[in-house]
């Protein structure tokens, strides 16, 4: 059966909805067109089949194995990585010289999804490359990126970032590790870092650290970061792998899920002799790996929405063959027992992850969309694409990490005593899924930063800059949705009158005003999902009044009932964030730990 990103659904998402198209009339993008992009996807398509799925299952049962010396893993990833990096994919959205294709992020991020509901696992070394390399790109000396980019961008070196130590966890400002200058001008990097993806393993020649550490004499907390650059293996005159540099693998976690995917924990300068290099300028490291924490995010978003993507596709094939029950209405035991599809509740829960999934991949290529225009068009419309993304970020990594891991859960019910077992499918996205909530800076950690900083940001322009493109899609929408927009419409005014509210607390009592900032997150991540939703029945309605093929119209039907679960079953749950967030509940601020 298809368990990766529907095509139809995906063209609906590029085409329909993000009219990706008009990117070809930048100067960037204008060698492509959507027959390229479309070949594209071919590619990431068969990649998918051919290397991707078959050992989904395999990495989740044969965990990496580190014996002391080296990891070992199944023979398929190292056959998988290769095929991504052959086909260009690490360096997808990089300039030609630079041995890119110069692919929008949007249609990258589209490819992503595809060979992320194929095997989240493996496809998590290349995309953490990518990402590594682009840090070193924006922000490394021309030393640096000549040495180390071009084979990162080829494959035949991987990157991490390594940031979280066992005292600070989350807490960056607390970090230990540190570094001392040397006379060559190079560092000396001595610490311990853990929960590191792809801290180690056998599939490239060189693994390139990003490391967080602080420099002797800087700054306390998070003004005295800097960043580094701490290869696995030094290299030698002609830019190849030689010395082992001081990095040691002290062993590797064993997780509920993401099995295939090495999390390491990481010893650096054990013998005193770790080097690393200087990325940029000293004690402005926190922001430079920010840059690759929000691009990151941003792909946690979308991988969450590819594991609840393909336990929705999953729980749907099941459904429509698994015959059991009878309707109400005919229970007689000699009449043929129904698909369980046919079960009104069934349809609820497959109707609660089509809402989710279908939802998170709007919400998901929208801020990839965003990335776009910021990289390619014109000065005002870069700034305004910046604030949004600013703004969007949390959303874009948390609710879809949330409501599409809901969506696993949802996929194990429909099929009931099945789902629960291991010989099928749908267990392993939920425990794959489990991850996203908590990484790259956990869901509570996002509610704060929306609350507390990105909706303030140049004076709340970018929530400002959001409402009027909520307006705009309001305003265009067929009269048949008018109780949605009035139901969206009063979601925001009721936004804005907590704005102002949450401004005041925040300057009288900033504890007690972020007490309930998930309340807020979750608000803001429905109210966003909701005009997302909109845009999709509009689209459809629209479609539907034209000359449609009948699984056309199948495919547009189900965008418009999709729609409708989440006005009436999903955007009235907010009415209670927005009674906590207006009375300014103080339950949870008010719990004494003694208490517990």
């Amino acid at each position: 059966m298809d368990t990766l990103i529907d095509r139809r659904e995906l063209a609906f998402q590029l085409y329909d909805m993000l009219n990706v198209e008009q990117l070809c009339t930048r100067s960037a993008f204008q060698d492509h067109d959507r027959e390229t992009f479309e070949s594209v996807l071919d590619v990431a398509e068969k990649i998918a089949r051919d290397y991707l799925v078959d050992h989904n299952r395999l990495v989740d049962e044969q965990e990496p194995v580190f014996d002391g010396e080296k990891v070992t893993m199944r023979p398929e990833v190292k056959d998988a990585f290769d095929a991504i990096a052959g086909a260009g994919f690490i360096a997808g959205r990089e300039l030609y010289e630079n041995g890119g294709m110069q692919l929008p992020e949007s249609v990258m991020s589209a490819c992503m999804a595809v060979m992320s509901a194929a095997n989240v696992s493996t496809v998590a070394y290349p995309f953490l490359t990518t990402a590594a390399a682009r840090v070193i790109k924006h922000f490394a000396s021309d030393d640096l990126k000549q040495q180390f980019l071009p084979p990162m961008f080829k494959g035949r070196f991987t990157g991490t970032m390594a940031l979280t130590e066992p005292q600070a966890g989350s807490s960056l400002a607390d970090i230990v590790t540190k570094a001392t200058p040397s006379d060559d001008g190079s560092y000396r990097i001595k610490g311990h870092k853990v929960y590191i993806s792809a801290g180690d393993h056998e599939l490239s020649d060189n693994i390139i650290h990003l490391v967080l550490a602080k420099i002797e004499g800087a700054p306390a907390g998070v003004k005295g970061i800097s960043l580094f650059l701490v290869p696995k293996f030094l290299l030698d005159e002609n830019g190849e792998p030689a010395e082992r540099n001081d990095v040691a693998l002290a062993g590797l976690f064993h997780k509920l899920g993401y099995r295939g995917t090495t999390s390491t924990a990481l010893n650096f300068g054990e013998q005193g002799n770790c080097v690393g290099y200087l990325i940029g300028e000293p004690h402005q490291g926190l922001k430079y790996m920010f840059q690759m924490m929000n691009e990151a995010r941003i792909m946690v978003g979308m991988g969450a929405t590819s594991l609840g993507y393909r336990g929705y596709q999953h729980s749907l094939e099941y459904a429509r063959t698994r015959e059991q029950g009878r309707s109400p209405s005919n229970s007689h035991p000699d009449s043929k027992p129904l698909s369980i599809i046919e079960h009104v509740d069934v349809k609820r829960m497959l109707l609660a992850q089509k809402a989710y999934t279908e939802g998170g991949l709007a919400l998901g290529l929208y801020g990839c969309s965003l990335v776009d225009d910021i990289n390619s068009a014109s000065s005002s419309k870069r700034e305004e694409a910046q604030l949004l993304l600013d703004l969007l970020t949390p959303i874009l990594k948390a609710w879809p990490s949330e409501f599409c891991l809901k969506a696993n859960d949802l996929a194990i019910q429909v099929l009931g005593g099945a789902g629960y077992t291991r010989e099928y499918p749908v267990e392993q996205c939920w425990r794959d899924n489990r991850l996203n909530p908590i990484h790259e800076g956990t869901n509570g950690i996002q509610s704060i930063d929306l609350l507390g900083r990105k909706v303030w940001m140049q004076s709340g322009q970018g929530l400002k800059l959001l409402h009027r493109e909520m307006t705009l899609t309001m305003e265009n929408s067929p009269e048949v949705f008018n109780d949605w927009v009035t139901q969206l419409q009063s979601t925001l005014a009721a936004i804005t009158e907590i704005m102002m509210t949450v401004g005041r607390q925040l300057r009288e009592n900033p504890d007690k005003a972020l007490a309930n900032s998930h309340a807020f997150l979750t608000l803001m991540g429905h109210t966003v999902v909701a005009w997302q939703w909109l845009k999709q029945a509009g689209i459809a309605q629209a479609k539907l009044a034209g000359d449609c093929s009948e699984q056309e119209q199948a495919f547009y039907r189900g965008k418009v009932q999709a729609a409708h679960y989440f006005f009436a079953w999903e955007l009235p749950t907010v009415q209670r964030d927005i009674a906590v967030m207006k009375a300014a509940d103080q339950t949870v601020f008010d719990m004494q730990s003694n208490w517990f």
